[in-house]
């Protein structure tokens, strides 16, 4: 790390132009190449991936996507001649589109049941020969403005379904800007220079400039989901300025001590340099954990956050240090200069609020410990009543036609138009009809159903598809509890024939996979959790760190899904949020898993890593532990507060799964920053003692050698003055300070050699 930090120090003229053509050549690439996103969904062996095959085999025509055309009139019946005339010239239009294979009018002779009891409300279904994500969006669009633009003021149009949520989704959005002023306000506390503020910004902006380009191209050989970007820009954002942060600031603190700007560059980046690398590493591990569900759709998504954060630890460690060149001495604010030239080098000093603090902890650890963890179960309570399912279109804001066409579905017919499933069976005799007849008058006959079509034979006669309407909405607790009471009693109970019969259709898609996701999510976790455990042991030679370590992760992650329980299932602060109570997105719970335990590894590096320099340099639990919380607490509180404000800025756009993402993850670094870095683990460790730092002897042979800290820094550890009140045993606010272990004998050997005691 010393090597390449002095080489892109002294060669920054050709680091910085390399970055610029990469982000300019890369860039242009990404400018004719476009990009290719895709939410495709594949859960084989599911009912509705059995149902999706079998249409797609027998009955192309239906195994596409269908979106929903709904017609409303207040001053007039729907029926009126001057309405249904030009509804059904739109109508005419739209199977023109290309994809649409088929319209069910409710002007034709089986559209009775698509017009409302009052007669004022009325739906066309739209069938696609192809899945929404396989659409290309200018045939979405097309489709949507054909139909809308039959609306006037006698006759409301609107186009809702999850064909038409796909052009819906927000393309920009001014998040990013907001969270990026709001660290910049931060640095500057946090330095008080401008030009320092700078130094984070750069980096990381940079950083997630090339890559995001590198995702655009990487959506061409890989599926990448449409929100992908979106949750890419926002880790990387948040981790690419807090590991600049944690460099600049002992690059900072190196600078004042009096090493030149080079070596104050190759230092802090030798040893903060190292945490980043070590901490990033836990990021892209758990967010390639993913791979382990199996589960297509979440691979990309994986990938583009991992590439995300890869880019920000490689500017960190090149680019960072090459601005450094630049900056010079005006990294410092124009004070700590003149200082600097009038009283000569000052080491960092461990006093104020933050040592204050650790001796707080060092004298009561027992009752810290005891507080702070139940105040983060209180928060995690909520969790228990997680509900994973997939929010409806009822949750859109009412500038979106799917959200206007879903209300009017719901008052005219009831919510479950909005979801409907859909019967699909295999015909190949006499016999599977009637089952699947014998099915479909059992399914109308079944509580939560509000009717069920008649069956529809596929052209070649080899498959038939009836479609079923829950009285519920889509996201209904009662819904899912409806599509199990049908797969696992009504339909084996009526098809005694044993007929190939699923039940499929959007909402049992998500349904599915909300299961799929649940069963394999233990499996994901100890996975994420094992490989991060084997790599902070290597690291610190430790298994009490580490365990402690992953435990602390999981209650943070745990408190996040509280507040996320609360706010997004229970719909506490809904009009705050601007959101509706429903049940948790199927895949949040992975995503924000993966997110959130790598980040708290994060800080759980770079705080352990600085008592672990102290406890190799001086072998004493006590002082390593409050010194190494007393000298990172300002720059993990100023890193954690950035991070929360740049996520708590995604909680400002429309999309209701992003929203979802940045409160859960604010929420979870608020926690993990300000109670478990700050308060619990320092406790924790205090009531362990020396046990922190053991391993067992077989297990350090074979672990192999990777460090944090360098040999030089450890040296410079060792002869650092220790602060007077942990030498001397003084009391310190907050409570008496226990003398050293040995502090007797240390003393004794000081005064007879005249050496400094260590």
């Amino acid at each position: 790390m010393a090597s390449l930090a002095r080489w892109c120090f002294r060669h920054r003229r050709l680091v910085l132009f390399l970055w610029i053509v990469a982000l300019l050549g890369l860039g242009g690439i990404s400018q004719v190449a476009g990009s290719s996103y895709k939410d495709a969904f594949s859960l084989p062996g599911t009912d509705s991936q059995k149902a999706i095959d079998l249409l797609q085999r027998d009955f192309p025509a239906a195994s596409g996507d269908s979106a929903t055309i709904v017609l409303h009139s207040d001053k007039t019946r729907i029926t009126n001649r001057a309405i249904s005339d030009r509804a059904s010239e739109m109508l005419g239009e739209l199977a023109k589109v290309p994809h649409v294979t088929g319209i069910t009018s409710p002007y034709g002779p089986r559209g009775a049941a698509q017009i409302s009891k009052d007669g004022h409300t009325a739906f066309a279904t739209v069938d696609f020969d192809l899945q929404g994500i396989e659409l290309p969006k200018d045939d979405i669009q097309r489709f949507v403005d054909t139909a809308r633009g039959y609306g006037g003021d006698d006759l409301q149009v609107e186009a809702t379904g999850q064909i038409v949520s796909i052009i819906e989704q927000q393309q920009q959005s001014y998040s990013e800007l907001i969270g990026i002023i709001a660290a910049a306000i931060i640095l500057f506390v946090a330095f008080g220079s401008l030009l320092a503020v700078t130094l984070p910004l750069i980096t990381a902006i940079m950083a997630l400039g090339v890559g995001s380009i590198l995702i655009i191209l990487l959506s061409h050989v890989l599926t990448i989901a449409e929100f992908s970007p979106v949750l890419a820009t926002l880790i990387g954002l948040g981790v690419g300025i807090d590991y600049a942060l944690f460099i600049v600031n002992r690059h900072r603190i190196g600078l004042r001590a009096g090493k030149s700007p080079e070596e104050a560059t190759v230092t802090a980046v030798n040893t903060s340099g190292r945490a980043v690398l070590f901490a990033g590493m836990t990021v892209c591990i758990a967010l390639l954990g993913m791979f382990a569900l199996g589960v297509s759709f979440l691979y990309g998504v994986a990938i583009s956050a991992a590439v995300a954060v890869a880019m920000t630890m490689t500017a960190a460690v090149t680019l960072l240090p090459a601005l450094l060149g630049f900056y010079g001495m005006k990294v410092l604010n124009r004070r700590d200069r003149r200082r600097l030239a009038e009283e000569g080098p000052v080491h960092e000093s461990t006093s104020g609020f933050w040592w204050h603090w650790a001796k707080r902890l060092e004298g009561r650890p027992q009752l810290f410990a005891v507080v702070s963890a139940v105040v983060i179960a209180v928060i995690a309570i909520p969790f228990l009543s997680l509900r994973l399912g997939s929010s409806d279109l009822g949750n859109g804001d009412t500038a979106k036609t799917t959200k206007r066409g879903y209300d009017l579905l719901a008052e005219g017919f009831g919510p479950g138009f909005n979801g409907p499933f859909s019967i699909v069976a295999e015909i190949h005799s006499p016999q599977d009809t009637a089952s699947l007849r014998a099915v479909v008058a059992a399914a109308r006959a079944t509580p939560g159903v509000a009717s069920v079509s008649a069956p529809r034979p596929s052209p070649n006669g080899q498959a038939a598809i009836a479609t079923l309407y829950p009285t519920t909405s889509p996201q209904a607790e009662a819904t899912s509890k409806l599509l199990n009471q049908l797969r696992d009693h009504v339909i084996p109970q009526a098809n005694q024939a044993g007929t190939g019969i699923y039940v499929g259709g959007i909402t049992a898609t998500f349904e599915d996979f909300s299961s799929t996701l649940s069963g394999k999510l233990p499996l994901f976790i100890g996975i994420v959790v094992l490989l991060a455990f084997l790599l902070l042991v290597a690291v610190f030679r430790s298994l009490l760190v580490p365990l402690t370590a992953s435990l602390m992760n999981l209650l943070a992650v745990g408190a996040a899904f509280g507040v996320v329980v609360a706010v997004f299932q229970w719909g506490w602060g809904a009009s705050l949020f601007s959101i509706s109570g429903g049940p948790v997105e199927a895949f949040i719970p992975v995503i924000l898993f993966a997110i959130l335990f790598g980040l708290s590894m994060d800080y759980e590096v770079f705080l352990v890593s600085r008592m672990h320099e102290e406890w190799t340099a001086r072998r004493d639990n006590r002082i390593a532990v409050s010194l190494g919380q007393a000298e990172t607490g300002r720059v993990i509180s100023a890193a954690g507060a950035i991070m929360i404000l740049v996520f708590a800025s995604f909680i400002l756009g429309d999309e209701r799964v992003i929203k979802l993402m940045g409160l859960g993850l604010s929420t979870a670094i608020l926690i993990d920053a300000f109670i478990i870095r700050t308060v619990l683990v320092p406790s924790l460790m205090h009531i362990f003692g020396t046990a922190n730092w053991w391993v067992p002897a077989w297990l350090d042979r074979v672990l192999p050698r990777i460090s944090v800290e360098s040999a030089e820094d450890l040296e410079e550890i060792r002869h650092t003055p220790l602060p007077e009140d942990a030498v001397a045993g003084r009391p310190a606010a907050g409570g008496p300070v226990r003398p050293l272990p040995g502090q007797a004998a240390r003393e004794e050997r000081s005064s007879r050699t005249g050496e400094p005691m260590r």
